[in-house]
């Protein structure tokens, strides 16, 4: 159990780690937990909307819990971005930080956890590259908060996923993101405040 505990502890630390690329940029970055969870959500999606192109019958919830525990190496080696990657084989290090880490958890899980991460990292399942199309997407849904917002050089980002996705899903979902912009979701939903008294209704960000 002492194990299991310190396993938890040590997953704490995605909370503190940054995604570090977006720093290249002089954005703030999300942290890596921020990046996992909607990455796991996204790749739910993605897994339903390619069961119902295909006929096929994937689990979301494989390809959700394959994303959730996809990056907890990083708490060990950090969130290397592409120069640092330049110089040192991150993925070979996150891999055996992976498996040394789950050497904490039963044996059962263990086993289980340890295909998540060589599902992503070979996508040699339907459910491994939906997942590392989901962890890509991701990306680029920050990257497009970030040029919404006037960092053009987000973009390049954006135009690396794009060449990468695999998933006719992920492809159409990243199109239709590149055409809107972040703060779309929240048009049409503010509460009115009041009324002045010749009928105006005021909401807030009109005053």
């Amino acid at each position: 159990m002492k194990n299991i505990v310190n396993y938890i502890f040590e997953i704490g630390v995605l909370k503190k780690e940054m995604h570090n690329g977006f720093k290249l940029i002089g954005s703030n970055p999300d942290s890596v937990a921020e990046h996992a969870l909607r990455a796991a959500q996204i790749g739910y999606i993605l897994t339903i909307l390619e069961n119902e192109k295909n006929g096929t019958n994937l689990s979301p919830e494989r390809v959700a819990s394959i994303l959730v525990f996809h990056d907890n190496g990083e708490t060990r080696i950090g969130d290397l971005h592409r120069v640092a990657s330049r110089y040192i084989d991150s993925k070979e290090a996150e891999k055996k930080a992976f498996y040394e880490q789950a050497e904490r958890v039963p044996e059962k899980m263990r086993e289980e956890i340890k295909k998540y991460f060589n599902e992503t990292e070979e996508r040699n399942t339907k459910e491994g590259i939906i997942a590392k199309d989901a962890d890509h997407l991701e990306t680029a849904f920050t990257a497009k908060e970030f040029y919404d917002l006037g960092d053009e050089l987000a973009y390049d980002w954006i135009n690396n996923v794009g060449k990468g996705l695999e998933t006719q899903s992920a492809k159409e979902v990243f199109e239709e993101m590149k055409k809107t912009r972040f703060t779309d979701w929240w048009t049409g939903l503010k509460k009115i405040l009041y009324k002045k008294i010749d009928g105006t209704e005021i909401t807030h960000g009109d005053e």
